[in-house]
């Protein structure tokens, strides 16, 4: 009885270890498969954050393909003197709403620099830029690219004009000077030498409505004297400088040499140097000039000669590594407002 007790705690405690061993091979396993568990979920999470990545990245692919990989839209404008912003506000219809933050530029010239140097940029310019020496695209407007033949044509509509106005007649230095821009004004506008040299740096003009320079000269004999001691000063718009020096180049050898001095800031000072209240100081000049319609109380019918020598197109651009091409007036609206901030928002 007592070797049958025994045996029987024996046996009892071999089971008792067995289902204890078991129980820890049970838990060891189980661990193992939580760990692998763990596993299991460390990589659903991943894929759940990659998915989620994907789902909130911006821009997307697609979109940083379109935009160069951008994203902040840098707007830069002109300052309120110039007769491009002027025109540039008033096709766009945003007077008054410029972006607080646009970057404010003197020139049309400093412009095309600071757009092509910056990727983030978009500004507007003459279509007489030189776009590939600036690294500039020219973005096209609702569908049509900038062109001359555009301008004319109508299809392109965010133009503007090239507009004149001098000193009024006996209120110039001397009557030589006042017989020399009676003759230029005829120049630019009429002949075909001087048409050519605008169309040739881009202005948009009708060459062929031009008369040999030969034929107009006879209306103006003081062109056949040596002219080299006297000045003429023009004034006013930076975006009319390449068609006006084309057009001042082709017309000195032809007018006995006469010397042009130019000093242009904006086409605020076309008005102000010549009928205005800077006529008679030192700026005074006898031919100014605006990249706009001159304003309703910019009184330019007492010039001597007052009108328009070309027309040219505004052009929006950005800097040539973006892969933007074409613009709506309302997507140029929302950007120079700020309505829209990132390319990635561009639609």
């Amino acid at each position: 009885m007592k070797k049958f007790s025994k045996a029987l705690s024996v046996g009892v405690a071999a089971v008792l270890v067995s289902s204890t061993l078991a129980a820890c091979g049970g838990d060891k396993e189980k661990t193992g498969n939580s760990s692998k568990g763990t596993e299991s979920e460390k990589t659903t999470v991943a894929s759940t954050d990659k998915v989620t990545e994907k789902k909130t990245e911006k821009p997307t692919e697609s979109q940083s393909e379109a935009m160069g990989q951008l994203t902040t839209i840098n707007v830069y404008s002109r300052d309120e003197a110039s007769g491009t912003r002027g025109a540039f506000e008033e096709l766009i219809d945003f007077k008054g709403q410029l972006l607080d933050t646009a970057a404010i530029v003197e020139s049309n010239g400093d412009m095309a620099t600071k757009v092509g140097q910056d990727t983030g940029a978009i500004g507007y310019v003459s279509l007489t830029t030189d776009f590939e020496k600036n690294n500039l695209k020219p973005i096209s407007y609702e569908g049509v690219v900038p062109s001359a033949a555009d301008v004319i044509n109508g299809s392109y509509t965010l133009k503007r004009p090239f507009s004149y106005v001098t000193r009024a007649k006996g209120d110039f230095p001397s009557e030589e000077v006042e017989q020399l821009v009676d003759a230029f004004i005829d120049f630019i506008n009429n002949s075909t030498e001087g048409l050519e040299a605008v169309h040739m740096e881009g202005g948009i003009v009708d060459v062929d409505a031009g008369k040999p320079w030969a034929e107009l000269k006879a209306n103006h004999p003081i062109v056949d004297q040596d002219n080299s001691a006297i000045q003429i000063r023009t004034a006013g718009s930076t975006s009319v400088i390449k068609t006006l020096d084309a057009a001042i180049n082709a017309f000195k050898p032809l007018a006995g040499n006469v010397d042009f001095v130019s000093d242009h800031n904006g086409s605020g000072d076309g008005f102000k140097r010549t009928l205005g209240e800077e006529k008679d100081g030192a700026n005074g000049a006898d031919i100014g000039f605006a990249s706009r319609e001159f304003k309703d109380d910019e009184t330019v019918s007492q010039g001597a000669y007052t009108g328009q020598y070309a027309q040219d197109a505004v052009v929006v651009v950005v800097q040539k590594d973006n892969k933007i091409e074409n613009l709506t007036k309302q997507q140029v609206f929302d950007i120079f407002t700020g309505a829209v901030t990132d390319w990635s928002d561009l639609k």
